[in-house]
């Protein structure tokens, strides 16, 4: 019994030191926005996570970022291979680090997601980073890296497209505004195929948690990454923050139980607000009795008691929307938006 109180005292004090060492440097680092970008800059293409394993995948992003009006300068390690990972991770994360390195240098564009970017966390130099911030762009696993990046150094960061995309005029006009023009944008639902002629909205509709507004900086990505790296030095501090999730192919029992690791971890507490994206190919299939996403949802947001919504136009859909990780936002949880309260660029 006494080994057992010693060791759950020791639990707690290391947990506390750890809380402690997060919520001082969340005090300690002001939030850091990077440069615009301008006709003719260097665009970084890096793979800090899932392997590329045709070469034309990659070709394909070269010719992206050659239309979107930027030069492209492909990481040494954007082809390698350790598995199903984009080489190891100290060679991932040497390919991060050096495109910070170089002052020609201006953004980094993932090749793709898949899983990885959490691996690499610990082996980049986060110094190196903020002394020189730059765009940094991508969605899905590429969420952790995103965070991670904002947790250690207060540079906003950008959920958006990665390279691999469809780099349509819907997607590419809103990010050009954003990281060229330095626009401060609000967010809507867009209206999708046959909606455009129809009386009513059968797409893309939204479906309000709770009403009411709320400001704060947005944090999150996606469920499964944002859950993976609850605990870590990389998992920003939410209070105060509009925290939004998105997830793929998840069945309900698991986003249950992803939202239910964030709620025991206090990642809810404090939240001004909450916006769930999409959840794509995440019904219910042919369990007996389970419970809705809408379901879900009620049972862990509604009591927060702050403005939520879900159904917004974020997650593994087209176009996707450039959002600043750590810019402040202001949400409108009956009208279903999301807007910028200033630029996110220098």
């Amino acid at each position: 019994m006494r080994r057992r109180e010693l060791l759950g005292g020791l639990g707690m004090a290391t947990a506390g030191a750890a809380l402690g060492k997060r919520a001082v440097q969340a005090q300690e680092l002001s939030t850091l926005l990077p440069p615009r970008l301008r006709s003719g800059d260097v665009v970084g293409i890096v793979s800090p996570a899932g392997a590329t394993f045709e070469r034309d995948r990659l070709d394909l992003v070269v010719d992206a970022v050659t239309a979107l009006g930027f030069t492209p300068r492909v990481a040494p390690h954007a082809l390698a291979r350790y598995g199903y990972l984009a080489g190891t991770d100290t060679e991932r994360a040497a390919d991060v680090n050096a495109m910070f390195a170089d002052p020609a240098v201006k953004a980094l564009l993932p090749v793709r997601g898949d899983w990885g970017s959490a691996r690499i966390l610990p082996y980049l130099d986060y110094d190196l980073i903020r002394a020189n911030p730059k765009v940094v762009i991508g969605f899905s696993d590429i969420s952790a890296l995103l965070l991670g990046l904002y947790a250690r150094t207060g540079l906003v960061t950008f959920h958006g497209p990665h390279g691999i995309t469809a780099w349509r005029a819907d997607q590419v006009e809103p990010l050009r505004q954003i990281l060229v023009e330095g626009a401060a944008l609000t967010y809507r639902n867009p209206l999708l195929g046959a909606d455009q002629d129809r009386l009513m909205r059968d797409q893309g509709r939204i479906h309000t948690i709770a009403p009411g507004r709320a400001s704060g900086p947005l944090l999150g990505g996606n469920l499964s990454v944002v859950s993976g790296i609850v605990g870590s030095p990389y998992m920003p501090d939410t209070t105060g923050a509009i925290l939004f999730l998105e997830d793929v192919g998840e069945p309900p029992y698991s986003i249950d139980r992803m939202l239910t690791q964030l709620k025991l971890a206090g990642v809810l507490d404090g939240l001004a607000g909450f916006v769930f994206g999409q959840c794509t190919a995440c019904g219910p299939g042919s369990g007996y009795g389970s419970l809705t996403l809408a379901d879900i949802l009620h049972d862990h947001i509604r009591p927060l008691g702050i403005p939520a919504y879900a159904g917004a136009w974020i997650g593994h859909v087209e176009p996707i929307w450039t959002l600043p990780m750590g810019g402040v936002v202001t949400m409108d949880a009956a009208e279903g938006t999301l807007a910028m309260e200033t630029a996110a660029v220098t």
